[in-house]
């Protein structure tokens, strides 16, 4: 493809991105990833990611996207705001912002199909597939080698107009674009309080996270009793933990997003009795199409329990 070619379609690419409610688009060159794959294979010896046993599969593919779809060329990274406008009232169990609305990946998945068809009607027959937060694809690497932000000590994507609070998504193509330049300058400084505000000190120093350690992971991944250690040190989250991104200063800057799948529904109102003695009826009617699905009925009632103070 000749260079005009090339920039036109990459100009299409970001147009399209756009109009479909991306925030921010950015390229890079599809190639191997040789100092992620010394750092995820240390955290994984480390045992930081807890018995999410998953991140032990596919390493290959995780640090080398030419593995995950043949010839690869580009990788189009992709920016998602849900930084919402609701809150929830004081001393309810609190839920991560990202899951106050539908799942994400269902309302992010539809847009990169789009986005596909797109470039394939207008650009020309490709091999690409999409990915959301579903395959071993190390997405905020991605987000960085393409210009869209930095890696914050709390292990997040951060943008330096618009803070973290965005989903991240990306399609893996075998045609050639234009690459964006990577983002190399970490505006995070001398700042720490990601580090000092982590409830359960799960934020390391040197961009470390400890996963095992997460409130995220406790509430969400880990499908075990929580371990007593973190008995009164869950700060009231039920459903994963925003601490860190609430107090980063960069998220000043986060706007309300436009995307009406994300909108609150009933699940922001509810008490520890609410939770309690929901039944799973009114639990899958409730959460039909939302990520606390992903914890699913029992696995909130364990949560919530283990919020309540030892009598």
């Amino acid at each position: 493809m000749e260079a005009h070619a090339i920039q036109n379609s990459t100009q299409k690419i970001k147009s399209e991105a756009a109009r479909l409610g991306f925030n921010f688009c950015g390229i890079a060159k599809a190639e191997f990833l040789n100092d992620d794959a010394r750092r995820l294979e240390n955290w994984l010896k480390q045992g930081m990611h807890g018995k999410m046993y998953y991140m032990d599969n596919w390493f290959d593919k995780r640090v080398d996207p030419r593995k995950l779809v043949p010839n690869a060329k580009s990788v189009i990274s992709l920016m998602l705001n849900y930084f919402p406008e609701q809150t929830q009232a004081n001393n309810l169990p609190k839920i991560s912002k990202y899951a106050f609305g539908k799942d994400y990946h269902m309302v992010i998945k539809e847009k990169l199909k789009e986005l596909l068809v797109f470039i394939n009607e207008n650009i020309g027959a490709l091999n690409g597939r999409a990915f959301v937060d579903s395959a071993p694809v190390l997405e905020r690497t991605w987000a960085q080698k393409t210009g869209l932000g930095w890696i914050g000590k709390n292990g997040m994507l951060i943008n330096k107009n618009a803070g973290s609070y965005f989903f991240l998504a990306e399609l893996i193509l075998d045609i050639e674009l234009n690459y964006d330049g990577a983002m190399k300058k970490d505006y995070c400084g001398t700042c720490t309080k990601c580090i000092d505000s982590c409830p359960t000190a799960a934020i390391l120093p040197n961009k470390v996270v400890d996963g095992s350690k997460c409130i995220s992971y406790l509430t969400i991944e880990l499908k075990d009793e929580i371990p007593i250690e973190f008995k009164n040190k869950m700060d009231g989250w039920a459903f994963g933990c925003d601490v860190c991104q609430d107090v980063c200063p960069w998220n000043r800057f986060s706007k309300p997003h436009n995307e009406p799948s994300f909108n609150a529904a009933e699940k922001l109102n509810l008490s520890e009795r609410d939770w309690i003695e929901m039944t799973d009826e009114i639990f899958n009617s409730l959460f039909k199409d939302s990520p606390i699905r992903r914890t699913n009925l029992v696995g909130m009632k364990r949560n919530i329990s283990f919020l309540l103070p030892l009598k």
